[in-house]
């Protein structure tokens, strides 16, 4: 099988698991794990923040952020189809019971005057408060990037509304990679910034959530809430250091590859847009071949092929990572040819 689920897919390296095989380690929770002090410092520095604490997902880092940056019954705002949105539980209504308005944005990104719209359509004489989020790179857009002015221009439009601001980089690195723009631009911005280290970057556990020094000291509180304290964490917490050491530059090869299995299956009549690549998601619309997007996972996996669902049912994701190279994507062009262009 060649998995295009996800860039989750991958499994860590032998170098990397002989960096969480030697790593130094110590409680965690205690602020005594060298190996996780040293990563959070790295993702900080990396991130423009003061500081940076290690938690299990970046779902987890995504909840924490809001409900540290906003209170109960405040609004939640970001594009309608973000993961926060669609693919996290409902944590941010759950647990810190923030009021989700999803804005319907343009390839996963919104304007200034789209978060005006969202903060003032029902709050009369209220003054609106909350936190706007983003997503970069955008997952169900394909992986598409912010551009580093446009969300700058959001973060100013949420300073002046009395909104604070969240940054959802689990992918900021692609955007960084893809844009040759540190990825500190965005990050240093926000208020709270989360990035995975999973996605990409070829780790099996964890991600990174970073603010200023006070936010971080209460979003380790919250993480202890959520049961995500941790003790002996160096040995995982070792291939987030290696991946920040050796996996950040070679997230061009997952571009590149991404390119090159939207160019083989638009050549071979397949419905994607090799121009909308931008990062390692390439998107089929299924719709556009007569197809579910469901029925068309079915019939890739048939052929060998594993595939994700796109928001809304109609396209479906392919994402190039650690694990795939050239000779996988040849051989999944016509796979996935012969699977959605079959009766």
């Amino acid at each position: 099988m060649i998995d295009l689920r996800g860039d989750t897919a991958t499994k860590p390296t032998p170098a990397m698991r002989r960096a969480m095989a030697e790593a130094e380690v110590g409680d965690e929770q205690r602020g005594e794990d060298p190996t996780v002090r040293a990563l959070e410092e790295r993702a900080a520095g990396l991130l423009g923040q003061e500081a940076a604490v290690f938690v299990t997902s970046a779902t987890m880092g995504n909840l924490i952020a809001l409900w540290t940056l906003a209170k109960p019954g405040d609004d939640l705002i970001g594009d309608a189809a973000s993961h926060v949105f669609q693919r996290e539980l409902g944590g941010a209504a759950v647990v810190a019971g923030l009021m989700a308005r999803g804005v319907e944005g343009t390839g996963g990104t919104f304007e200034p005057e789209d978060l005006h719209r969202a903060a003032r359509s029902q709050t009369g004489a209220v003054e609106p408060s909350g936190v706007v989020t983003i997503e970069n790179t955008h997952a169900d857009a394909g992986g598409r990037v912010w551009p580093v002015r446009l969300a700058l221009d959001v973060v100013a439009a949420a300073r002046e509304l009395g909104l604070t601001a969240h940054l959802d980089g689990a992918r900021l690195l692609n955007a960084a990679v893809a844009t040759a723009t540190p990825a500190s631009a965005w990050g240093g911005a926000f208020d709270a910034v989360t990035l995975c280290l999973t996605k990409g970057l070829g780790c099996p556990f964890g991600a990174l959530l970073a603010g200023s020094a006070s936010l971080i000291d209460e979003a380790r509180e919250r993480r202890r809430l959520l049961g995500g304290a941790m003790r002996q964490a160096g040995v995982v917490a070792a291939a987030g250091v290696y991946a920040l050491d050796e996996h950040v530059t070679r997230l061009e090869d997952d571009h590149v590859n991404a390119r090159r299995l939207a160019d083989g299956l638009a050549a071979a009549g397949v419905a994607v847009d090799p121009a909308a690549v931008e990062t390692n998601c390439v998107l089929i619309d299924a719709s556009g071949m007569g197809l579910a997007g469901a029925d068309a996972i079915g019939r890739l996996a048939s052929r060998g092929v594993l595939a994700s669902p796109g928001s809304g049912g109609e396209a479906v994701r392919l994402w190039t990572h650690l694990d795939i190279g050239p000779g996988e994507v040849d051989r999944a062009v016509p796979a996935i040819a012969a699977a959605i262009s079959s009766p």
